[in-house]
């Protein structure tokens, strides 16, 4: 990584779990950017980006997918998360590792946070690419992050990794 990106904390899944969690996030960056290699462990599911422990309807998207055979585009308003992977979903043992950055700007400034999401996917000879902006709307400081499964775990071997980014 550059030298502007400084790492905060890593976790790697021993075994499966629903939830990981980024606590107590410092406000000492610009920007954050997660790094998440992650399977489900049993079923196909969906992954939920939530700020703050908010559940509420504050977040919405949009985001285009494509496949290489056929693409789409979509967009929630309303929402109780942020979704980066949402057309095909994270499969489980049968398929690879699947890859999502995950960039919040201006993450501890006082305006609604954005959110660029990225997921690539290989689906065992065909693969996934989805790109998603999110929005949450506060004004509150980011200062922890849940990245859960909808339905199912994440797999043992998923790692995710977070990054401040400092002021170049």
């Amino acid at each position: 990584m550059p030298v502007t990106y400084e790492p905060i904390a890593t976790t790697t899944l021993g075994s499966a779990a629903s939830t990981i969690t980024f606590n107590s996030i410092p406000n000492t960056f610009t920007d954050l950017r997660l790094v998440w290699v992650v399977r489900a462990s049993t079923t196909s599911v969906f992954p939920y980006v939530t700020f703050n422990n908010d559940t509420g309807t504050n977040y919405s998207w949009t985001r285009v997918y494509g496949d290489g055979a056929s693409a789409a585009s979509q967009r929630n308003t309303t929402r109780a998360y942020i979704a980066p992977q949402w057309f095909t979903g994270i499969s489980d043992a049968t398929d690879q590792f699947n890859l999502l950055t995950l960039d919040i700007f201006s993450y501890a400034g006082s305006t609604y946070k954005t959110a660029l999401t990225t997921s690539q996917a290989d689906k065992n000879g065909s693969g996934t690419v989805e790109r998603t902006v999110g929005l949450w709307q506060s004004t509150s400081a980011i200062n922890r992050i849940d990245l859960t499964a909808s339905s199912s775990t994440w797999a043992a071997g998923t790692t995710a990794t977070l990054y401040g980014i400092k002021s170049a």
